[in-house]
């Protein structure tokens, strides 16, 4: 009883973070009105950097941008395949909240490798004959929509006819600031990490209270707590109990050490999986210490969360073909750095 409410609490407060990092990063693009339509525009190098640049933000809210910009003709193939590689979907808020320095590290090696890897298959493009995105139809770029977010005399009347969403984001928002504050949630004593957390959950009842109605619905009640929220609790709570009770139970950990070439591949393999979740396994078992960086690694290049699923529904030949450079590159690099001890 004593892991299952260890892991509970500790897939409460990693839901929490992804939770609000993702409140806030949608909350800047709309902020902006999605001026990343206009600084895409420009030469290949300029597209690689950018690509990889919103691929390595967390989230999937890079990758959905560069699908659009990539179906409008705004980015080369191989800038979709180097911004896919950057990409670490929802996982990357879990990685922060997990192991912040080390998840950097890996940010800024996939953003390097995004670039490479997007020139390096734009030059094979046409040695293969590859024909990118036949199927794709050119849209007109609308300007995102305009988020009155910070009128004070809007924001009290919002407040005098509050919403049932509202109230419930507040509610929820206000007892996670409470559990960390007096400790009940993350570290036990006041550190960088509970500073941090309180911090950003202040900023998080900010915007909860400040938005706009049609913006709190769409953007944070519909899409964010209805679509992600609880995939995100229930692959946190279940990767955690799983690894826990595999190394308490199981003997998990002589069995990875001895099979590695093999957890490498399977690893690398269920990356391909269009979705956020299975990759959290792997997440997990890197910050327990039973795999090296070369697995994580690898599964991070061939993962995207589900960053992919906009251009599934446009042209699947694209995506698989896509998926399949970024297996063989995150084979390979993972296999070098596997090979050389890392």
């Amino acid at each position: 009883m004593e892991i299952v409410v260890h892991n509970l609490k500790q897939g409460i407060m990693i839901t929490l973070f992804v939770f609000v990092m993702m409140m806030f990063i949608d909350y800047l693009n709309v902020l902006t009105k999605g001026s990343m339509n206009k600084t895409i525009r420009g030469n290949l190098l300029k597209q690689y950097v950018m690509a990889s640049f919103l691929g390595a933000t967390p989230g999937c809210l890079g990758a959905f941008m560069n699908v659009s910009f990539y179906i409008r003709g705004l980015l080369s193939f191989g800038a979709i395949a180097g911004g896919m590689i950057a990409t670490s979907g929802d996982e990357a808020f879990v990685m922060l909240a997990m192991f912040p320095k080390e998840a950097l590290l890996l940010f800024g090696i996939l953003f390097i490798l995004g670039i490479a890897s997007a020139f390096m298959i734009d030059k094979l493009v046409p040695v293969l004959k590859i024909n990118p995105c036949e199927e794709c139809r050119l849209s007109e770029l609308h300007d995102q929509e305009e988020c009155r977010c910070l009128r004070f005399k809007e924001v009290i009347n919002r407040l005098k006819e509050m919403s049932l969403s509202r109230f419930l984001l507040l509610v929820f928002l206000v007892g996670a600031l409470y559990c960390f504050v007096t400790g009940v949630l993350g570290p036990e004593v006041w550190n960088w990490k509970r500073g941090t957390f309180v911090a950003i959950l202040f900023l998080a009842n900010f915007i909860v209270l400040t938005v706009p109605d049609h913006y709190l619905e769409e953007h944070l009640w519909r899409h964010i707590v209805k679509k992600h929220l609880w995939k995100i609790f229930l692959w946190s709570f279940g990767a955690l109990l799983l690894v826990e009770m595999g190394l308490k139970f199981w003997n998990l950990e002589p069995f990875i050490k001895a099979h590695l070439f093999w957890v490498l591949l399977i690893a690398s393999f269920v990356a391909i999986i269009p979705e956020s979740g299975p990759h959290l396994i792997f997440v997990t078992m890197f910050a327990k210490g039973l795999i090296p960086f070369s697995v994580l690694l690898a599964s991070s290049i061939v993962q995207d969360g589900h960053g992919m699923l906009p251009l599934l529904s446009y042209t699947i030949k694209d995506s698989l073909l896509i998926k399949l450079f970024n297996l063989l590159i995150g084979l390979g690099i993972g296999f070098i750095l596997y090979k050389i001890g890392l």
